[in-house]
């Protein structure tokens, strides 16, 4: 009872004290005499400030909003040939135990091989110089970053990747070397792998394109703000040659399924291309032969395609890598496994362009002609195995059936795409290099 009383008394007297303390002080503050007084006499301990550097009571605590930027220095520096990211990152007092831990989670996000000689990439260190961010700026587009978080301790990757505008341009002209002159001249060369890819059937780029040749091209185009970045699908292509005409039309049917097709809605393309390489001459058949480094006559179960070191490699048909190595006399060997019990197999690459298990469309590069293991000279060896079996490439290539054609149920949609497509081929007049976007 006792205590509870002085509870009540003490905190009562709370109450007066500071219901005595608040009147002194708005008295004093309204006096100027008596504030100065105040001020005169006030106790040191006044003085101190809090965190907020307060020394009395506020009358108004104004809320701040906002982050305070982290203060960090920035190089910026050019990957140099024989660079790595490993190397790169080393050079930044990294260890290999923390490399090991970026390229982890780098996987399946960013492929080491894309670190190239020429491209831009920056440092950022705090105040006292520790690491904090590496920025690679894989092209204008992809840019990776790799940080430091102060806060948990741990490297953190991420890829930034810019939205590009799509825009539908065209080429049109005559040519007066090849197509590939052509295409280059007008800023426009990554055009050429497609065309070759989507007519290689109807036409060979290499024996039939003379000068004089026309051709007509709709194609997409991406652009990042008012810069160019590169060619996107072609969505139709003529070529007359000595007055036959050869047309693709891009079309993608309701389920997504997309294809290059002809007037009549017949495919393009085939099961397989034509050929895995542009090469300049076979210098060794399918079947026995006597082995150019050996001396004896055995058989060679591919065809050796004489092409220049670095030229590249194409997969004849979808599939997947199902071995990519170095095969003893074979060197640097990539087999792919497709549809219908084929095998295709490249050997002799200098370098490849595809990952152990990576599925490739057709058309796509997975490697470049090299001379590695037994060769004379720089070269593809093709081959082709079905069902276990052997095959001659060249037949095989030559024989294979055609692709599907659009589904008659589809036949009305594509039909009606197709005649936009026409209407806009039939616009573009044919002028000596001229080109239009």
């Amino acid at each position: 009872m006792v205590i509870g009383t002085g509870l009540i008394i003490g905190f009562g007297a709370n109450i007066i004290i500071s219901s005595e303390m608040n009147i002194r002080k708005s008295f004093v503050r309204d006096n100027p005499v008596l504030s100065a007084l105040d001020k005169l006499h006030r106790p040191a301990l006044i003085d101190y400030e809090d965190e907020q550097g307060f020394t009395e009571e506020p009358d108004f605590v104004e809320i701040e909003k906002g982050e305070i930027p982290e203060t960090l220095h920035t190089t910026e520096g050019t990957v140099q040939r024989g660079d790595s990211l490993y190397s790169i990152l080393a050079a930044q007092g990294l260890s290999p135990l923390e490399i090991h831990g970026i390229t982890t989670q780098l996987d399946g996000l960013f492929s080491t091989r894309s670190f190239r000689a020429g491209q831009k990439y920056s440092v950022a260190r705090d105040d006292e110089g520790n690491f904090r961010r590496f920025t690679y700026h894989q092209s204008r587009s992809i840019t990776l970053h790799v940080e430091w978080d102060v806060v948990s301790e741990e490297f953190h990757v991420s890829k930034e990747v810019q939205d590009y505008d799509t825009r539908t341009s065209n080429l049109t002209g005559i040519i007066t070397s090849n197509l590939a002159n052509e295409l280059q001249r007008n800023g426009r060369y990554g055009l050429i792998t497609q065309l070759e890819n989507v007519l290689s059937w109807r036409i060979d780029f290499n024996r039939d394109i003379q000068p004089g040749s026309q051709y007509r091209i709709i194609f997409e185009e991406k652009w990042l703000n008012d810069q160019y970045v590169g060619v996107g699908n072609i969505l139709a292509a003529e070529i007359t040659i000595r007055n036959n005409t050869y047309t693709a039309y891009r079309y993608q049917d309701p389920q997504g399924v997309v294809g290059y097709y002809d007037e009549k809605g017949d495919s393009m393309q085939r099961f397989f291309l034509n050929r895995p390489v542009n090469y300049s001459r076979v210098s060794s058949p399918y079947g026995y032969r006597v082995h150019p480094v050996y001396g004896t006559r055995h058989f060679h179960g591919g065809v050796d395609l004489v092409a220049p070191t670095g030229t590249p490699v194409y997969a004849v048909a979808d599939g997947q890598v199902i071995f990519r190595g170095r095969k003893g006399p074979a060197g640097n060997m990539i087999t792919l496994s497709h549809a219908n019990g084929y095998h295709t197999q490249y050997l002799h690459l200098s370098r490849y362009a595809v990952n152990y298990g990576s599925r490739v469309r057709q058309g796509d590069i997975i490697g470049y002609v090299g001379a590695t293991g037994v060769a004379t000279g720089p070269h593809l060896d093709f081959r082709v195995i079905r069902n276990g079996r052997l095959q001659d490439p060249m037949q095989a290539l030559a024989s294979s059936s055609a692709a599907q054609s659009v589904a008659s149920e589809h036949r009305n949609d594509f039909l009606a795409k197709r005649g936009m497509l026409r209407a806009q081929l039939d616009e573009l007049d044919i002028q000596l290099a001229s080109a239009e976007r």
